[in-house]
């Protein structure tokens, strides 16, 4: 059987990296041969898990098909989000909890999504459904995954089933989910380290909506006023990428990780569309979005109508 490499998306998020983990793990044990790679470096929060549970970086690859000729996707399936190559090799798996678009094979696959907080939320079910013990190690990275994506289980993408495996993940590691949760949550919100492009690019992906190219990235902080104080220099950012990218629509969601609410930065054409989307005004290229923390299920689906 020939080697695979399984990945998450590109601009990583701690769940993109642990899953792609945790699946080649099970993988392994289940009799494929694969390694765990990244699409880009690990963000300030996921560099904290990682070193918490003293796990090792995941190499960071550029390209696919110069090392195998089929890969394995987690939290990912749009192929804009996916390796540069992705169109020139065989996938065999994907396990995500995202929409299904932009996404085609010529070859039949095993294709499992569910509508949860996190992909890891799934990886823990397919651990029980084939009799796997899950590690130590790995249950604190799983456990961290799911916290991340549900914002400590408060996002609105929260699941009974991620309540679940948070609580089976917590008790493997023997860990106290709440305390280790706000903790690595704050861990992921140093902004002021970064860079305005670091900003723009630590969380961000790339859809298609309504023949429109849209980037949306999400900034975690626990003050508005870490992202106030550097607003301009952020939107020149965002311009100066979308020129250079093509993207018609870029979109900062800024959300305060303590409170559950956002402020988001628009730049780019039609600002009508999100404005309709939100039912709410744009006024200096921000808009207040009170109680919005999901990317997924509270900035995409809306966008998609309004651009539609």
């Amino acid at each position: 059987m020939s080697k695979e490499l399984v990945f998450g998306h590109q601009s990583p998020d701690t769940d993109a990296i642990v899953a792609a983990k945790a699946f080649s793990y099970l993988q392994n044990q289940l009799g494929y041969d694969t390694e765990a790679v990244a699409l880009g470096e690990p963000s300030p929060e996921t560099a904290f898990v990682l070193n918490y549970f003293d796990e090792p970086t995941p190499r960071i690859i550029k390209t696919a098909k110069n090392e195998v000729d089929s890969v394995m996707l987690v939290d990912h399936n749009e192929f804009q989000q996916s390796v540069s190559d992705i169109k020139d090799l065989t996938i065999t798996h994907v396990v995500d909890h995202h929409r299904i678009s932009n996404f085609q094979t010529d070859q039949p696959l095993y294709y499992r999504a569910e509508p949860v907080g996190c992909c890891s939320t799934i990886i823990v079910k397919m651990f029980d459904e084939n009799k796997i013990e899950i590690p130590v190690q790995l249950a604190g990275l799983m456990l961290s995954a799911i916290i991340s994506d549900t914002l400590l289980l408060k996002s609105p993408t929260t699941t009974e089933e991620d309540k679940i495996a948070v609580k089976t993940l917590a008790e493997i590691a023997d860990i106290d989910y709440e305390k280790y949760g706000v903790e690595m949550l704050k861990a992921g919100t140093n902004v002021s380290a970064k860079s305005d492009q670091e900003l723009i690019d630590q969380d961000a992906k790339s859809f298609t909506m309504g023949g429109k190219s849209v980037r949306i990235d999400q900034i975690n902080v626990v003050e508005f006023s870490e992202i106030d104080a550097r607003k301009d220099d952020i939107e020149k950012a965002m311009k100066a990428e979308s020129a250079d990218k093509g993207y018609d629509l870029f979109l900062v969601l800024i959300t305060n990780v303590l409170n559950s609410d956002s402020k988001m930065l628009v730049v780019g054409d039609p600002i009508s569309a999100v404005e309709k989307a939100f039912n709410a005004k744009i006024s200096n290229n921000t808009v207040s979005l009170p109680g919005v923390v999901s990317r997924k299920k509270q900035v995409v689906p809306p966008l998609t109508d309004a651009l539609s």
